[in-house]
């Protein structure tokens, strides 16, 4: 089959053969054409404004040409290779090269046509992006819309850049689109690092202002001891790295101490009242006492004089009567004097026991926070601080968190054999070892005695019996020494999980039991509670 069309005008026509051939497949398949070489050459002629030679009328079914049917297959193999849905166009196509079956080549090419070059799609989006293309523009996207857009929530209009910039990935279709979109990302990061530098900048001066401030602070508290473990608790935190766990246990610490602090400083200066009232009291008595004692020596004088007046025995009685009645009085007024004097200097003493018992509890107070002296780890009170935190926070995002609870073994015999002095050190030893194996994110507890117990916050149980065995093999690594003797360190240990909003004492009840099924199986063991 030929066809004789009139040439098309030459305005705005492919000048390069490529550009040529792929205007000669859409014409074919918009005049519903077959796409034998004979019509091929045709459009393709008619395209590029070369003169169509019509085949010799005596030869009805010319031999084809090569040159056409392998474009024609070409473009079939490359089709066939697109992914998606364009992929079956090709191999129908593919098929009817085979067969010589233009026909089907023919409509395999127009119902490509209508199902995607008259919606417009751009010619290097025509089959659905690869399932890596996919997820790689989801992430990209993601990562801007969420991640970048939360972190610059301080700088409101680099947020905005970056959901802008999220949203714009998701529908970019197109290199000239997404080179705009590259260079917008490109500013973007620049100006993200600009802010980084000023933000690491002024946090430096401000850890600088701040330590400063807190060393002036630690040197004028010579009165005010009550606050040096504060003031030591925020040093020893800005020293070293800042941990949003770290900051957020000393923030509870520290405002659970100063709301008792506040406590205990209000008896302190209600008691400083009482002992100042005492004292004035103990002063207005001692007044009183004075006036009293010179309104006797008056009266004495008044006696002395109408005995010199008196001119019989009689008269001189009853003056003598007078000054004994007077002697009786004063000296009851001297006894109680006496006795209230007594009184207040005792009320005195016990002010100022009260006020040394106030003061070194409120500086006890301060001193411990919430940690155990001895060994570094977490109290009991600091342990269910954080437990609390770790729970919600668990149930909140529904992700899992396992406690070990563990003992040491045979602890009592070791300090029964060493000394206590040495059941203090292998305890201390046994923290720093828990910490250098664990995350940073896990939590030692001293629980009780030799007993501690560990929080592992977005742990599966089996994770957490797996943490707790790399600390056993640890232990037998870095052995405990005391007097240049080395000792192995073991302990027992039951490991539970969290069930959703459990409470504390459920979970470690059941932590303690697999611990004792530990002990009980031979010790040195991690058993994992039902």
């Amino acid at each position: 089959m030929s066809i004789s069309t009139p040439a098309a005008p030459a305005v705005n026509q492919p000048a390069n053969p490529a550009e040529i051939a792929r205007e000669a497949f859409r014409r074919l398949a918009t005049r519903r054409l077959a796409p034998t070489p004979d019509n091929y050459r045709a459009i393709y002629d008619e395209i590029a404004g070369t003169p169509s030679v019509p085949p010799p009328v005596s030869n009805p079914a010319p031999a084809p040409d090569l040159g056409a049917v392998e474009v024609l297959a070409g473009f079939a193999r490359r089709m066939a290779e697109t992914p998606g849905e364009l992929s079956e166009y090709g191999r129908r196509m593919a098929r009817a090269v085979k067969l010589e079956d233009w026909t089907g080549y023919t409509q395999a090419l127009g119902q490509m046509l209508d199902r995607h070059l008259r919606r417009n799609t751009p010619v290097m989006a025509l089959g659905d992006e690869e399932p890596d293309t996919v997820l790689l523009r989801e992430m990209l996207a993601r990562t801007l819309s969420f991640a970048c857009a939360s972190l610059l929530s301080g700088d409101a209009e680099l947020s905005a850049e970056a959901e802008a910039l999220g949203a714009a990935v998701k529908t970019a279709v197109g290199e000239s689109e997404l080179q705009d979109i590259a260079a917008r990302l490109k500013q973007l990061c620049f100006q993200i690092e600009l802010r980084k530098d000023d933000g690491a900048e002024q946090q430096e001066l401000l850890l600088r202002l701040f330590r400063l401030l807190l060393d002036n602070i630690e040197g004028l508290l010579d009165d005010d001891n009550y606050m040096r473990g504060q003031v030591l608790v925020v040093q020893d935190l800005i020293k070293g790295p800042l941990d949003a766990r770290a900051l957020e246990d000393a923030t509870r610490g520290l405002k659970d101490v100063i709301i008792k602090q506040g406590h205990l400083k209000h008896g302190i200066d209600d008691v400083r009242g009482a002992m100042k009232n005492m004292m004035m009291t103990f002063i207005d008595r001692l007044g009183s006492a004075a006036a009293s004692t010179s309104d006797y020596h008056a009266r004495l004088g008044g006696f002395s004089e109408r005995i010199g007046r008196a001119t019989d025995v009689n008269e001189i009685n009853g003056v003598l009567d007078e000054v004994l009645r007077e002697m009786r009085s004063a000296q009851d007024e001297a006894l109680a004097s006496r006795d209230r004097m007594v009184g207040a200097h005792k009320e005195v003493q016990e002010a100022e026991q009260r006020i040394r018992e106030l003061e070194a509890e409120l500086q006890h107070m301060s001193e411990l926070v919430r940690e155990d002296q001895l060994t570094g780890s977490l109290n009991r009170r600091g342990l269910d601080d954080v437990f609390e935190r770790e729970s919600a926070r668990a149930d909140r995002r529904k992700t899992p968190l396992c406690v070990a609870l563990l003992d040491l073994d045979n602890f009592k015999r070791l300090n029964d054999t060493y000394g206590h002095m040495a059941g203090d050190a292998a305890l201390k030893h046994l923290v720093k070892v828990v910490r250098e194996t664990l995350r940073s994110m896990d939590v030692i507890a001293r629980f009780g005695g030799e007993e501690f117990l560990i929080l592992l916050p977005e742990t599966t149980v089996d994770a957490a019996a797996a943490a707790m065995v790399r600390v056993q093999r640890e232990l037998t690594k870095h052995f405990f020494l005391h007097d240049n003797e080395k000792m192995l360190i073991t302990f027992s240990c039951g490991v539970a999980l969290r069930t959703p909003n459990e409470e504390q004492a459920s979970l470690m009840a059941r932590a303690d039991k697999a611990m004792y099924q530990a002990k009980n199986s031979g010790k040195n063991r991690v058993v994992i509670a039902d």
